[in-house]
C-alpha cells in the first residue's frame, strides 16, 4: 500500500495518509521506493507568511522491517534553506531513496524533538 508521510506539527508526530485520508499517528515509519515531495506554492506560503504548514512529505510503500549500512544518509527538509529534501552533509537534493526510515524521537541541538530522516539508495 502507497502512503504518504509528513510531521504533523500539533501532534509532535508522524502522520501516515493513504488516499488523503490519515489512517495512522507514528513515531517511527519505515519505507521502501520513497520519494520525497515538496509542493511549491506551500513552501512559497511558509516564507511568505512565516508560518508552518504541511506541504512536504515523503511517499512510499510501508515495510515492518529494514536495515542501513554504514552509507546511509541523513536527510532533511526546511523551508527557510532549500527547495527540496537534501543531504544534510552535502546539500545536495534528494528525490528519491530505495529505503528510508522517518522517525520523530530524535532531540537536535537545541533539546526540541525533531525529525529524523535516514536514506539509502538501494533497498537491502
Amino acid at each position: 500500500m502507497k502512503i504518504q508521510v509528513y510531521f504533523n506539527l500539533h501532534k509532535r508526530k508522524l502522520s501516515v495518509r493513504h488516499k488523503g485520508k490519515v489512517i495512522e499517528h507514528a513515531s517511527q515509519v519505515l519505507l521502501k521506493n520513497a520519494t520525497f515531495h515538496v509542493q511549491p506554492a506551500g513552501r512559497e506560503k511558509v516564507l511568505r507568511e512565516k508560518r508552518k504548514n504541511v506541504h512536504a512529505y515523503v511517499s512510499g510503500e510501508r515495510v515492518c522491517v529494514a536495515s542501513f549500512s554504514s552509507k546511509a544518509e541523513h536527510i532533511a527538509y526546511n523551508p527557510y534553506k532549500w527547495k527540496t529534501f537534501v543531504n544534510v552533509e552535502t546539500e545536495k537534493p534528494v528525490h528519491s531513496r530505495g529505503i528510508v526510515r522517518i522517525s520523530t524521537h530524535y532531540f537536535n541541538k537545541q533539546g526540541l524533538r525533531s525529525v529524523q530522516i535516514l536514506g539509502e539508495q538501494n533497498e537491502r
